[in-house]
């Protein structure tokens, strides 16, 4: 008889992309024209390592790519889903939240969204989906799950670099998103 497996930490899926499938997709998309930089490279290391294991395919890598390289609020809060999110409990409350938190300037690393949650989590006392739905929202361009907290971690990141289509960074995306709220 075997002993039984008493853990209930999820099983993290396989990652089947590399960089050279972010590369691809971002040559094919013409997010990335010439060679990509060493910076560049890394950049899409770490996409590839972020990102892949929350792609069913290389479709849905392409997607998750997508929210990265384009960003429009308004066509974002056009969309009816977007309107559900938004007519939620404190969700404006969040927005304006994480803009003044965004508005110091300071690039968003993954400590630094952690540093974020934790605050708005303690000061706002919200949870799950009233917390982070607007958020992902706002910067993501879309709500859904923790796959968009990843894309947000990159923003910052690809905005400091010089690919072809020119990446939003979260403090810019929190901007016009508010902007076009009035």
């Amino acid at each position: 008889m075997r002993p039984a497996d008493h853990s209930e930490a999820p099983v993290a899926a396989a990652n089947p992309f590399a960089a050279v499938d972010v590369l691809a997709i971002l040559q094919e998309r013409g997010w990335l024209m010439a060679g990509p930089s060493v910076e560049q490279q890394a950049w899409c290391e770490r996409a590839a390592s972020m990102l892949g294991g929350h792609a069913a395919d290389r479709a849905g890598l392409a997607e998750l790519l997508g929210l990265i390289f384009h960003y429009d609020a308004r066509e974002i809060i056009s969309k009816v889903e977007s309107h559900v999110v938004l007519s939620r409990y404190a969700a404006r409350g969040v927005l304006r939240e994480v803009a003044l938190r965004l508005l110091d300037g300071e690039a968003l690393t993954s400590d630094r969204f952690k540093e974020i949650v934790t605050a708005m989590k303690e000061g706002m006392e919200l949870r799950g989906r009233e917390l982070f739905h607007p958020i992902r929202l706002a910067l993501a361009g879309r709500a859904g799950e923790g796959e968009l907290d990843r894309v947000i971690l990159l923003l910052d990141e690809a905005a400091a670099l010089s690919f072809a289509a020119p990446v939003k960074s979260a403090r810019e995306r929190i901007v016009e998103f508010c902007s076009a709220l009035d």
